[in-house]
């Protein structure tokens, strides 16, 4: 009993230092953060303790980025890598049993063949009817017996195949949850940088053109500040919204950071990926921004877009930079627009950067 309550009290002073730390740095309750902070005050998890810590001594507090970066990093996987452990052992236990099954199968087979070997000699050696017929309906048992044996097998194996398909699936599922933004339903980092080098390394290979997409939520900052996260997080959704109903096809979509996004658009020359780029923007800015829980009207969000294409001797990196510097052109040349590589904005901005 002193156990139990020595837990109760642990564990409760671990969520009384989680929602301090929540409520001095005026974060929002919400489960991501509650864990996170959870994790803090154990202490068990040295390496987010020590991101947070560097992080709040250089900036003195944590912005809805850093919290969702830190989530991705140290505690998401970790759910990932169990969830994964466990259907692993459910594979490995259920072939175990159909090795099991296997070895009990092979052991009455052998058990068969000494029955048919026994009753060949039998018969060989029958002086009369009554012997005979003994000697059969031994032999008729026993193929009786067999015959249990491999139904009883045939089905157990269709059972284990129909787990084992359901435990792939299960995998498959796994899998592609720990490539998706749970926010926006998009790809996330992890799925960006897996699919943009194969991308490039295709692109390289056949000479086809390569198009990139990067853009940020215009003053999505103030709109966390203005009227909080949750309608941060509407804006996010928005924007995910948007993509999923303009991007089809080949072409990939995930979120890139933040506010920001990303489209890679393989066989797509400067020219149409403009086209696409110039389309998505004003998708967005075409939906209007209500609060759900008043239905007060905030307005349009917009975007900013860099485009660059890929170029003989690119690698991922180079391809990236140059969106991104096309990007922070748009945004310092007024927002709300499309900036390539062509625009006279983006060689100023690459000057810039290089002075």
């Amino acid at each position: 009993m002193i156990k139990v309550l020595d837990e109760h009290e642990r564990t409760l002073a671990f969520a009384e230092v989680a929602l301090g730390q929540i409520r001095s740095l005026r974060q929002t309750a919400i489960p991501r953060n509650y864990e996170i902070w959870y994790v803090y005050a154990t202490g068990y998890n040295a390496p987010l303790n020590k991101i947070i810590n560097e992080t709040l001594a250089r900036s003195g507090k944590l912005t809805e980025a850093d919290l969702e970066q830190i989530y991705e990093t140290y505690l998401s996987h970790i759910k990932t890598t169990d969830r994964i452990d466990k259907v692993g052992a459910r594979v490995v236990g259920e072939i175990d049993d159909v090795v099991k099954v296997l070895g009990e199968a092979l052991g009455m087979t052998g058990a068969y063949d000494s029955s048919l070997s026994d009753a060949a000699e039998k018969l060989s050696s029958a002086e009369s009817r009554d012997q005979i017929k003994a000697i059969v309906e031994a032999l008729l048992r026993s193929t009786s017996e067999m015959r249990e044996t491999n139904k009883a097998l045939e089905d157990r194996l269709t059972l284990s195949k129909n787990e084992i398909s359901n435990l792939q699936q299960s995998l498959e599922a796994i899998r592609a949850e720990s490539l998706t933004d749970p926010l926006t339903g998009l790809g996330n980092r992890k799925y960006f940088d897996r699919m943009i080098g194969m991308a490039v390394q295709s692109a390289l290979a056949s000479g086809e053109p390569l198009s990139l997409l990067l853009f940020d939520i215009d003053h999505f900052k103030s709109f966390n500040d203005s009227y909080g996260h949750l309608t941060g997080d509407q804006v996010l959704r928005l924007v995910g919204l948007s993509l999923k109903q303009t991007i089809k096809g080949q072409d990939i979509t995930a979120r890139y950071g933040g506010e920001e996004f990303a489209v890679v658009l393989p066989n797509t020359a400067m020219r149409q990926a403009l086209t696409v780029a110039d389309h998505i923007r004003r998708a967005v800015m075409a939906k209007e921004l209500k609060k759900k829980s008043t239905g007060e009207i905030l307005g349009r969000v917009t975007i900013s877009v860099g485009v660059s294409m890929l170029r003989e001797g690119d690698d991922t990196d180079a391809l990236i930079e140059r969106a991104d510097a096309c990007l922070y052109a748009a945004k310092r040349n007024g927002r709300n627009r499309v900036i390539c590589e062509a625009d006279p904005e983006f060689a100023v901005e690459s000057h810039s950067r290089v002075a």
